[in-house]
């Protein structure tokens, strides 16, 4: 078993944590600040919400910006280290598996999503009627490349008609849901692109709702639309075969 370093960095006033943002982040030194002012102007004075900030291996300054933004803006603020790189799956299921608030918001950590969807991302999801929806932050205008539009564009034609999973976005960084539901599904990388499916396969009903989706603030993408491809069908292939072998009541009686 590895040894656990996670240090806890929140400040226990004996408020309830009602609400775990979690961010993966790898190599984004140049928009941390940015986003983490965002972050703290849109919750920092909400006890009841905490901020979680994943390091997934990275080799610039990401780590220490992130230490000045908490000295700064986000006193809060927890930050966990990835000795190397696993993958924005294995980062978002850490600061998951860390969290203490039962709702999860996920955001990108570029500059790209705007924070203050969340807050009406878990009006949606707290007033839902006796259950744990997904509520996914639906882009509303790419502003991505043409090129990265158009392969978007296609993976999530070929999700939605083979998964029958209903959203329009399957791919899009808000996205808010139960951290007991996600705890529940298999962990791979990729399972973020696949969350409609896989948590309507246990009972969570989607709720898609427009958001702004802005200009990455510096960099580039981790990712290109060739690598995307080859990993997104291998992936949609694993989900298909696990939602057939996935066998779930639709009530229990206790005697």
């Amino acid at each position: 078993m590895p040894t656990s370093t996670v240090q806890d960095s929140s400040h226990d006033d004996g408020q309830p944590t009602r609400l775990s943002v979690v961010m993966a982040v790898l190599n984004e030194a140049e928009n941390i600040l940015p986003v983490c002012q965002e972050l703290a102007d849109t919750f920092g004075a909400d006890p009841s919400v905490e901020i979680l900030a994943i390091d997934d291996g990275s080799t610039d300054t990401t780590v220490k910006k992130l230490l000045e933004a908490r000295q700064t803006l986000l006193p809060r603020l927890r930050i966990i280290s990835h000795p190397k790189r696993l993958g924005k799956s294995a980062a978002l299921r850490t600061g998951i598996t860390a969290a203490r608030g039962p709702w999860i918001a996920t955001i990108d950590g570029d500059g790209q999503d705007d924070p203050s969807a969340i807050l009406k991302m878990l009006d949606h999801a707290t007033s839902a009627p006796d259950t744990t929806p997904l509520v996914v932050g639906v882009r509303r205008k790419r502003n991505d490349r043409l090129s990265r539009r158009i392969a978007t564009r296609l993976a999530n034609g070929l999700r939605r008609r083979l998964l029958n999973d209903g959203c329009p976005d399957t791919g899009a960084p808000l996205k808010l849901f139960s951290r007991d539901l996600f705890l529940k599904i298999p962990q791979f990388e990729g399972v973020h692109r696949f969350l409609p499916a896989l948590l309507g396969h246990y009972g969570a009903p989607l709720i898609c709702i427009e958001v702004q989706h802005r200009a990455r603030l510096h960099g580039s993408s981790k990712y290109t639309n060739f690598n995307r491809a080859l990993v997104g069908i291998r992936d949609l292939l694993g989900v298909m075969w696990l939602q057939n072998r996935t066998h779930l009541p639709d009530h229990l009686t206790e005697h």
